[in-house]
């Protein structure tokens, strides 16, 4: 993981006609959209003090985390960027990942499962609708995030059933088995033919936990 503060922050952008994801290279899960490239860019930059609590928690630099850019990639997205994720594997990811950086990106996605832990117990079971009344309520939010690492998982070649919330044992198994792909050193490559690298992989497992936990204390006030 980068440790100079003095570095500006890489990342890359994936665009359509209709919206743009800025994602931090380095730093799994700090990813934010826009309508535009600029937009994207000043709202990753707004989420630096938000995505620094998880870096810290981690133990890893959070001085490094900083609202200072160097765009090393872009890349075109698609109907998954439209409909609102970041869904397209950028060159980049193809770098190795040393057994220090693997462990880093570990860290972060444990912290942020800690936290999505901490949001299930804590935040209000119904939370704030949108003006139109619709929106997912606590359990619903968490459940889905816990629906959506099985078909992240595949990507890694691990293979299991969704956990239901509350079965802790299912629940923490999972995550082990996830991690101890992420943690190791890898030479950039996908684990098989449509899989993840495991620096884009890190990425996105930590942008959908954080996404929604970010959702939840943002519908909890």
């Amino acid at each position: 993981m980068p440790v100079s503060a003095a570095k500006p922050i890489r990342i890359y952008l994936e665009t359509t006609t209709k919206r743009t994801f800025a994602c931090a290279v380095d730093w799994p899960g700090w990813c934010r959209s826009g309508k535009t490239a600029p937009e994207a860019i000043e709202t990753l930059g707004d989420y630096a003090y938000r995505y620094a609590v998880i870096v810290k928690q981690s133990g890893l630099n959070a001085s490094s985390i900083r609202a200072t850019f160097q765009v090393v990639e872009e890349i075109s997205g698609g109907a998954t960027t439209d409909f609102g994720a970041p869904g397209y594997v950028p060159a980049v990811d193809s770098e190795p990942v040393s057994l220090s950086d693997a462990r880093g990106m570990a860290k972060i996605l444990r912290c942020a499962w800690d936290l999505l832990d901490e949001v299930a117990e804590t935040a209000p079971p119904i939370l704030r609708k949108g003006p139109r009344g619709g929106g997912r309520d606590r359990d619903s939010v968490i459940q889905h995030v816990l629906n959506a690492e099985q078909p992240y998982a595949a990507k890694l070649g691990i293979k299991f059933k969704p956990a239901v919330l509350g079965d802790r044992k299912a629940i923490e198994l999972t995550r082990s088995e996830i991690l101890a792909v992420i943690s190791s050193k890898s030479d950039g490559s996908a684990p098989k033919s449509g899989g993840w690298p495991v620096r884009y992989a890190a990425r996105r497992f930590a942008w959908h936990v954080l996404d929604h936990i970010w959702e939840v204390e943002d519908k909890s006030s």
